[in-house]
């Protein structure tokens, strides 16, 4: 119920400030504005000084989320990444866009998440997943310090000072970074969508690390992500005899949800498709790129971006370093991706609330 709750909140947020990593991105490098990248590093600050007081209060424990795992492999993880980023640019926008706009009328989208769903779970169990266990196994390395905090405990630092000391010197650095921006200032609209998603993260893992809390029935600790839980969800609706509804799958739900029932209310409802066959082939290899990258990076823009830096996780640092450079190759340089001929709109970017 908690993760219907932040999917619809999620969802309404969405649709009306146009929270999108890409779109903050290509605002800000290839048009100058830069409100709606501040919007999230708004959010990432705010989820991760919320996150870490969480942590020190005892009321959820961090280290039982898949971001601090002592095995894991940088360089899949960095490619995984980079895999995602660009699929993000040829799709115009990632998967937890692709279930706001899909609420919102835009049938681009249902392919886009099917598609994304799919590679996920190939990646995940199927076709892909030989593939991906080899390169784990090639590549992994175990360390005792997998964050921030552990690292500064490691250097003689213990106890709240080391989770509080990163989490509100990077965390007030990108506040200050979105504050310190005069027309971001002037937009009430997204510093409220950056303090309401910051504080969703939050609220994702006290409601799994502390609500959901049973040793007789535990459920993993996770907080706001959309890759698996995508793929998740697309097999719950083909084959919900015998699964339930996890966390992951009630967010998928509410987000679309909160997006429909958000569009409805302020008539922005309205179908959209493809302008042509190419534009289609392109979103779809974008969202299966985004599938199989998500699975091994970990997480998706939300995932690592806001739900993994949260924890200030050594390996999420790593993965949001590969989004990041391939949101770059697919909006900068030589492998830039180019607008299609019809693509006055770009199929999964919204209107910013302004």
């Amino acid at each position: 119920m908690t993760g219907l709750v932040i999917g619809l909140l999620y969802g309404a947020v969405g649709l009306l400030s146009g929270f999108c990593m890409m779109s903050s991105l290509r605002g800000w490098w290839a048009d100058g504005d830069g409100r709606l990248v501040r919007t999230y590093a708004l959010a990432i600050g705010v989820a991760m000084v919320a996150t870490q007081l969480l942590a020190t209060a005892g009321l959820v424990d961090l280290g039982k989320s898949i971001y601090l795992q002592p095995s894991f492999s940088v360089p899949l993880m960095f490619a995984g990444g980079l895999l995602f980023g660009y699929g993000m640019v040829l799709a115009n926008g990632c998967g937890s866009r692709a279930l706001v706009l899909l609420g919102r009328g835009n049938l681009r989208s249902f392919v886009v998440i099917v598609v994304l769903g799919i590679f996920a779970e190939m990646t995940l169990k199927g076709l892909i997943a030989p593939l991906r266990i080899a390169l784990l196994q090639a590549s992994q390395t175990t360390t005792a310090a997998t964050s921030l905090p552990a690292v500064l405990s490691s250097g003689g630092l213990h106890g709240a000072p080391a989770r509080l000391l990163p989490a509100i010197v990077i965390g007030g650095a990108l506040i200050v970074f979105a504050v310190a921006h005069r027309p971001f200032r002037r937009a009430p609209g997204q510093i409220a969508a950056g303090l309401v998603v910051g504080l969703l993260i939050a609220a994702g893992w006290f409601a799994t690390g502390y609500l959901g809390a049973d040793d007789f029935n535990p459920v993993p600790v996770a907080s706001l992500t959309f890759v698996a839980p995508i793929a998740d969800a697309l097999q719950y609706v083909m084959l919900s005899t015998g699964l339930t509804v996890n966390f992951g799958i009630a967010t998928v739900g509410g987000v679309f949800a909160g997006s429909l029932l958000t569009a409805l209310a302020t008539r922005r409802f309205k179908l959209e498709g493809f302008h042509s066959p190419r534009h289609m082939l392109r979103s779809s290899a974008g969202a299966a790129l985004m599938g199989a990258g998500g699975v091994m990076a970990f997480g998706c823009s939300v995932g690592q971006g806001l739900t993994g830096l949260s924890t200030l996780a050594l390996t999420s640092f790593v993965a949001v370093a590969g989004i990041l450079a391939g949101t770059a190759l697919g909006l900068r340089g030589a492998l830039r991706v180019r607008p299609l001929k019809h693509d006055a709109e770009p199929a999964l970017q919204g209107e910013p609330a302004r």
